[in-house]
Order: C-alpha cells, then structure tokens, then sequence
C-alpha cells in the first residue's frame, strides 16, 4: 500500500503543476498588407523575421536606373541598423539577441559569399567594449534569396531581461 499512496501523490502534484502552469502569450506584430508578421512575441522572446537591405540609392525609373543596395558589407551595415531600431521599436536592443541566423548569397559581381564583410559589420553591434553580448549564430551560404538584389538576411531571437 506504501508504493501506491506514493505514486497517487505524485499523481497528484504532477496534475496540480499541469493545472497552474500559465500560458504563454503569443503576440503577432503584422499589417494586413504584409503576407508574414515582422515579428511576434512568444512570452519574453521576440522573433523578428529576416531583414533585407533597403536601397542605398532608390531606382530612378525617370532615368531607366535600377536601385542600388551595395554590396554585401553595405547591405549588411544597413541590416543591422534596421535590426537595432526594429528591437528598439518593442523595447529591446541588441544586447537583447540571443540568436541570429545568417543567410548568405554569393555577390553576383565575385561568385562568391564575403562572410568576413557581413562580419565586421556584426562586431560594431556585438561583443564591444559598450555592447560585450554575443549571440549564438548561424551563417549559412545559399544558392539565391527571395530577392534578386538581396546578398543577405538576418534573421534574429531577442529574450526580454527580468
């Protein structure tokens, strides 16, 4: 009898623990236009989907001249900043980065990935002297990104501090 007034207690606190544990809440930062949410907040993480750089020149179609966005240390400073302000936007920074991924595209000019331009825009925002927090990362190189000037995208987990 000893075993299974033990096992009815136990029984009986993993259904009390199942029975208190709280929902996390699931907040979805959108526009009806979007066709994906620019974030959404699962409990005190922030998932911000992935950035693209915006033009560094906008196309001039007066003059028949695409938009420019650089190259992949260019497109990488301008994701970055946006990256900051989009955390900024929800009361977080970069400090606040838990994860990143990294999808790399070969720059149509050298056939080639330029991993180290993309990393040292990374360093200005992550492990300095005012900013030591490094996130765990991923970079992987992929054959296209969905848009055609696109040579990066960053992707990025934000945890909320107590």
């Amino acid at each position: 009898m000893p075993n299974f007034k033990r096992f009815c207690l136990a029984a009986a606190m993993f259904a009390a623990a199942s029975a208190t544990q709280a929902q996390v809440a699931v907040k979805h930062i959108q526009t009806e236009k979007a066709g994906i949410a620019s974030g959404v907040w699962v409990g005190d993480l922030f998932y911000l989907s992935g950035q693209t750089a915006s033009p560094i020149t906008p196309a001039d179609p007066a003059k028949g001249t695409p938009a420019d966005f650089g190259d992949t240390k260019a497109q990488a400073a301008n994701i970055f900043a946006k990256i900051q302000k989009l955390l900024q936007d929800q009361g977080l920074d970069m400090k606040d980065v838990v994860k990143m991924t990294v999808f790399l595209g070969a720059d149509p000019k050298t056939g080639k990935m330029d991993f180290a331009a993309m990393n040292s825009e990374y360093a200005k925002y992550f492990g300095t002297k005012d900013q030591p927090n490094k996130p765990a990362r991923s970079a992987v190189q992929v054959a296209n990104l969905v848009s055609p000037t696109a040579l990066l995208e960053i992707e990025v987990i934000a945890a909320k501090g107590k």
